[in-house]
């Protein structure tokens, strides 16, 4: 098992490391709740002990008192300064649990280069509109909004949070109707899709991928390429499942760091770690 494997393991391990709240079907609700983990990881799952991120900004611009939480985004953003996306590859549970589907056998789909860059930018449509845009804007007479991306999109929530919670509570299955129906859907159809797919939901989908990715190329921790070694090969981009030309590009806004191309670099040209 790699260095990542065993990182992602460890990341969301102590992400959702409340075994009681699976055992009592209930929510951790204590001090270490008011902190926002780097990675997208439900609120609402029984094991988490901190609160996602994009859950929490969707919170505070919902309520009557804040239109905007500069705590929440000033967070992640020295989450994103400081990682990047390297967040995404190393430590977001919902990566590490698109990983693992994406190992099961069976024939893989490469994205094409043009619909792939059409696509890849509905993540950030999905940032502004539902995380920020409607919350901020679409309000109640009471001044009030749903958190839109949680409620109506995320399949993290549904498959850390909603289903363990039916599952343990009979209680909340008799209020069950089509919105669960609606999100259990799209959880399956997200699951289903990362068999074939290399984590399509981090590429098209999350709001938080988006994010980070905005700091991808001033982020502190980065990669560089030695143009004198460098041959462009293209082994790096071969490797990549995401297809990036790390040889051209190595702090592209899609790239996870998953390291992959550091490994199969021929001549030990791509260099990765932290520069100030």
């Amino acid at each position: 098992m790699d260095r990542r494997r065993i990182t992602q393991i460890i990341a969301s391990g102590t992400t959702n490391a409340n075994i009681n709240g699976f055992l009592e079907g209930s929510i951790y609700k204590g001090n270490v709740k008011k902190v926002c983990v780097p990675g997208l990881n439900c609120y609402s799952c029984p094991g988490a002990i901190g609160s996602c991120p994009i859950g929490s900004l969707q919170a505070v611009i919902g309520t009557i008192k804040y239109n905007f939480s500069l705590y929440v985004v000033g967070l992640i953003a020295l989450f994103g300064v400081i990682f990047g996306r390297f967040i995404c590859g190393w430590l977001c549970p919902f990566g590490f649990i698109q990983d693992l589907l994406y190992k099961i056998s069976s024939r893989k789909i490469q994205v094409s280069k043009k619909v792939n860059n059409v696509l890849k930018y509905f993540k950030y449509i999905v940032l502004a509109l539902f995380v920020i845009i409607l919350p901020m804007f679409l309000v109640n007479e009471f001044g009030i909004s749903p958190p839109y991306f949680c409620q109506y999109i995320c399949p993290v929530g549904t498959l850390e949070g909603g289903i363990p919670l039916v599952l343990m509570n009979p209680s909340l299955r008799g209020a069950l109707g089509y919105l669960f129906i609606w999100k259990t859907f799209i959880v399956l159809s997200v699951m289903i899709a990362s068999v074939w797919v290399y984590r399509p939901f981090c590429r098209y989908i999350c709001p938080l991928g988006a994010f980070y990715a905005l700091f991808n190329k001033v982020s502190f921790y980065r990669y560089t390429v030695d143009k004198d070694k460098c041959t462009n090969c293209g082994a790096c981009t071969h490797k990549c499942k995401i297809k990036i030309e790390t040889y051209k590009d190595p702090n592209n806004a899609e790239c996870i760091r998953c390291g992959e191309c550091v490994k199969i670099c021929p001549t030990k040209s791509i260099k990765k770690g932290i520069q100030l």
